[in-house]
């Protein structure tokens, strides 16, 4: 369902803006406070993962320009890099247009992923063998 506030924001006009305090309060957090995170390399557009923020993680991205998430496992803040030197820059933040996704442009440094990878989404389902291969190219590498 969308929010009412991002109904409203349909008819605004192009280049117009809002208050960013307005829209952060107006997200639609799941039960647990958060929400998904897709990120993308802001060279390549390479889907890079997805994670999680909760509004103070998206505060602290907004403040440092490091890519903060929170991590369900840990129950904290996750810095991404922090301990690996593997960082996101970001270059850009957006929200989706009902307020329940957030899209990171980031500059990655290094891996991605904690398998080293430069990507998570390496493992590509092929219907047609009934099989997944695990493959780290992206997808404009392998068409």
């Amino acid at each position: 369902m969308i929010r009412e506030y991002f109904l409203n924001l349909e008819g605004v006009e192009e280049n117009s803006s809002v208050p960013l305090d307005q829209v952060i309060e107006n997200l639609a957090f799941n039960a647990e406070g958060l929400l998904p995170v897709v990120t993308q390399d802001a060279d390549t557009r390479q889907v890079l993962m997805m994670a999680w923020m909760n509004k103070s993680a998206l505060e602290k991205t907004l403040e440092t320009n490091r890519v903060t998430y929170w991590s369900r496992s840990r129950n904290a803040f996750w810095i991404k890099g922090e301990t690996s030197g593997h960082t996101q820059e970001l270059v850009s933040l957006s929200f989706d247009c009902d307020g329940d996704t957030i899209l990171c442009l980031v500059k990655q440094t290094g891996a991605a992923c904690h398998t080293g990878r430069k990507h998570c989404f390496y493992l590509r389902a092929d219907a047609t063998e009934k099989v997944a291969r695990i493959n780290s190219q992206s997808f404009s590498e392998i068409q």
